[in-house]
């Protein structure tokens, strides 16, 4: 894998020196001027960032990016910098503030994963019409696997159909030096430009050498031009042939680019039989295996997948019997070849068509024994020890316990290890869907219970539109709001809240009558306004009703109940009812019994499990001990 080739790459620094890391790759304090650095991938993308002179880097969090914004914060903060950095409500919102930024003349970026391109979508294939003036970098990360991820879906694919050109980096030192690459190519062509790590890219660690990180400021000033930034269809037409001119000039400029590299001619006394053409991280795994098995297979490296250098991929066809393309996760690379005859990979079947190019499965494809069969899945991972929505989802399923429950994005959709989460689709979508069960079942005259169950940063992300919605639609739904103050599955990033934002007040100011905020630890109080909640919905004056559970997260603030508990065996009727409906990781089960004990290392007291069991069976401990 990508750690692979780093440890190698690592073997020519000089020896005896402590190398500065920190915790997201970051730079220590400790470190000697011009010592190299020891980056995550994401670090190394936000130092590339500043050396380029980026005045203006906005981002929504989410694995595999979240790294970078939080990198160039925390060097903005060391060395001072004078940089406009945003934590945006969504994407596309983080686009459209880095673009506009870009339209001043100034360098912007902005960064997502995969899935969060789509929110930003409908900006980013107008913005390739109407072009930028300053450079402009939309960093997208991919997730092959998928490892944190909703789909596996290939940012190169849908450059290809925004017109928008691609640099896919290999290592973090790589992607480092193609931000730079990617801003001088956006300013070339007034063009956005994608530079697109994936995720082993962006968690590996590599040393990188320092630059200055006065990248210059450029003067902003927006200039008038109705024509272009507010285009009408007419115009339209005329910027999508100026934009058609720019990806044939940029196609002929990747023909000579250092960031591709291809073999010397190996078809000198005839064709060989298999040439090897790869890009990003799939690139790192090949050489590894290569490098390993002693194999000289011809190699022509791709880092300017789209659009495709065409004629060197051409010449290099023409030099072999059969070229294996090896890319990931899809096959943006090997659709664009016009003459695939001798071509194998994804699209063709050759390669999986799902998953990462490991080395175990490179090896495979050439040639060099079978994959190893994978092994049994680890346990599913659960929520926090202490997590509130533990709590909430406990509430819920004894309130309505045959409601219809529409998931979302974020740690609660781990509500599904507790029956409470049974859709999971995009950001936003439990309102959407929940809305759409309810007008589905009252078709049929069935008062199913309906409940949408989001977080607090989901809910400013894609929440809100949805919840209007119901409320324009009589829509009698029950939304539930888990409010705990942070964007927790990502790391502790800040919400809207941090500046002032209240959830019950905007929920208010929407037009929701039944709007009430309820602390989930408090079991049997939420479970009874959650059946409140649903009777106003359902009442001939009702409409939407809105509970936000609202309580920190354990990982940031642990709960302080401090309410030791013991399971009585003798009481335990094995009915896994606590496990299936708390999954709690400090409740286990006893192997010989088959009954359920607290493990007493990892509980933290929450009490919280005193609720989970129908026969009383887990009570506060006996001899009052507290730990």
């Amino acid at each position: 894998m990508q750690e692979l080739q780093i440890q190698r790459e690592q073997a020519d620094l000089p020896p005896g020196k402590n190398w500065p890391c920190a915790a997201n790759g970051g730079l220590s304090r400790m470190r000697r001027v011009n010592e190299p650095l020891l980056l995550l991938g994401n670090g190394a993308i936000a130092r590339g960032l500043l050396e380029s002179g980026a005045e203006v880097v906005t981002a929504y969090p989410g694995t595999p990016s979240t790294e970078i914004l939080e990198e160039v914060l925390r060097q903005r903060r060391e060395h001072d910098l004078d940089v406009t950095v945003q934590w945006s409500v969504n994407e596309k919102v983080a686009f459209d503030v880095a673009l506009a930024a870009s339209l001043c003349g100034k360098r912007a970026a902005t960064a997502m994963k995969q899935v969060g391109l789509n929110v930003a979508s409908d900006s980013l294939l107008s913005a390739a019409y109407t072009g930028v003036v300053g450079g402009f970098v939309v960093i997208v990360c991919d997730d092959p696997g998928p490892h944190s991820s909703q789909t596996e879906q290939d940012t190169r694919l849908f450059s290809l159909f925004a017109k928008v050109p691609v640099l896919d980096p290999s290592s973090p030192r790589e992607a480092r030096d193609m931000v730079a690459a990617a801003f001088e190519l956006s300013e070339r062509h007034r063009i956005p430009v994608i530079l697109r790590p994936t995720t082993r890219v962006c968690h590996a660690r590599q040393s990188v050498e320092p630059r200055p990180l006065d990248g210059g400021r450029r003067r902003g000033l927006f200039k008038k031009d109705p024509t272009r930034w507010a285009a009408t269809p007419r115009f339209r037409h005329e910027l999508h042939g100026e934009l058609n001119a720019k990806l044939d000039a940029i196609r002929e400029e990747f023909e000579a680019s250092p960031l591709n590299t291809a073999p010397p001619n190996s078809a000198e006394n005839g064709k060989a039989k298999l040439g090897i053409i790869a890009s990003g991280h799939a690139w790192a795994v090949v050489k590894d295996v290569m490098r390993d098995e002693g194999l000289t297979t011809p190699l022509l490296k791709v880092g300017t997948p789209v659009p495709l250098p065409l004629d060197t991929v051409q010449r290099f066809l023409e030099q072999h019997e059969h070229v294996l393309v090896l890319e990931e996760p899809d096959f943006a690379m090997e659709i664009q070849i016009p003459d695939r005859t001798r071509v194998q990979g994804r699209l063709s079947g050759h390669v999986p068509r799902r998953g990462e190019l490991t080395p175990e499965v490179v090896a495979e494809l050439l040639g060099l024994g079978a994959a190893p069969a994978p092994g049994p899945p680890g346990p599913p991972p659960r929520l926090c020890l202490g997590c509130g929505h533990r709590a909430a989802f406990l509430a819920l399923r004894k309130a309505l316990p045959r409601a219809i429950y529409a998931g979302d994005i974020g740690c609660y959709t781990l509500g599904v290890n507790q029956r409470a989460v049974d859709t999971c689709l995009d950001m936003g979508a439990s309102i959407t869907l929940a809305e759409g069960f309810f007008h589905a079942h009252r078709r049929d005259g069935n008062k199913m219970p309906i409940v949408a169950v989001i977080g607090d940063s989901t809910f400013f992300h894609a929440g809100l539109p949805g919840l209007l919605n119901c409320l324009s639609t009589d829509t009698r739904i029950v939304v539930v709001i888990l409010d705990n103050g942070t964007v927790a599955m990502t790391g502790a990033q800040p919400t809207p809240a941090d500046s002032g934002a209240d959830i019950e007040q905007i929920v208010r100011g929407l037009g929701v009558r039944f709007v009430e905020t309820l602390d989930p630890y408090a079991v049997e109080e939420m479970a009874e306004r959650v059946k409140a909640a649903h009777e106003f919905a359902r009442s001939p004056e009702g409409s939407v009703a809105v509970i936000v559970a609202k309580r920190p997260c354990a990982l940031l603030h642990p709960p302080i109940e401090n309410v030791p508990v013991e399971v009585i065996e003798e009481d335990c009727t094995a009915c896994d009812y606590c496990i299936r409906f708390l999954a709690c990781p400090a409740l286990v089960k006893i192997e010989a019994t088959d009954k359920v004990e607290v493990d007493t290392e990892a509980c933290i007291d929450c009490g919280l499990c005193l609720f989970a069991c129908p026969q009383g069976a887990i009570v506060p401990r006996t001899d009052g001990a507290q730990r």
